[in-house]
């Protein structure tokens, strides 16, 4: 059995707004109730007691967050370049009812096709997938029968969730990845997958906004 924990990064200052923030953007790090998210994911996954590897993407807010746990693990990090986010193109920094406002037409496309790109020559839904798949093979074979802590962002861990369920792609819409949630696959030798826990929060509740 392989199971790959996916740990989305903790808050940053454009987290509770909702904005888009993707490979294409500013590169945020943690804001301060973003790194207490990330401590208490560590703490979590100490207590879960078999983690050993840490993979992330190479964005600020992930190396953070896999940072803060890889400390408290006695890990090393590494970095795939191929777990950033989508790069949303035109869209980055603005929320949906910003995008939806100014460009109608390109969101609707983007949210029906995985094939259509955000405006401004962003990254696909498809070309998220197919970098995402890619990762997900390489881990299976380098981390095989062994617990691997992956820390990335909303459209990478859906995307791995969703190939875990072989949902269709517009699937991607209708989960919950919250700032420093942990969902879980497990993958057999036959390579049949199992989403063993989705969006899990319960490590946060001592956390607050200040």
């Amino acid at each position: 059995m392989t199971t790959l924990v996916l740990l989305r990064h903790g808050e940053t200052p454009l987290t509770p707004e909702r904005r888009l923030s993707g490979s294409g953007g500013s590169d945020p790090g943690l804001s301060p109730v973003g790194h207490r998210q990330a401590q208490a994911a560590a703490e979590a996954l100490a207590h879960r007691g078999d983690i050993e590897a840490v993979v992330t993407s190479p964005m600020r807010r992930c190396q953070e967050t896999a940072d803060a746990v890889a400390a408290r693990l006695g890990l090393s990090v590494q970095v795939d370049r191929d777990l950033r986010e989508a790069d949303f193109g035109d869209w980055e920094g603005l929320t949906f009812a910003e995008v939806r406002e100014r460009y109608p037409d390109d969101l609707s496309a983007w949210l029906a096709s995985p094939d259509s790109p955000p405006s401004g020559a962003g990254e696909t839904t498809q070309q998220v997938i197919h970098r995402v798949a890619a990762v997900r093979e390489n881990l299976m074979a380098q981390y095989t029968g062994t617990t691997v802590l992956v820390v990335s962002h909303v459209v990478p861990l859906r995307t791995l969730i969703r190939l875990a369920l072989q949902a269709p792609p517009h699937t991607l819409f209708r989960m919950e990845v919250a700032a420093a949630s942990l969902s879980t696959v497990t993958y057999k030798n036959d390579d049949t997958a199992t989403v063993q826990a989705l969006n899990d929060t319960h490590h946060l509740k001592s956390t607050t906004r200040s």
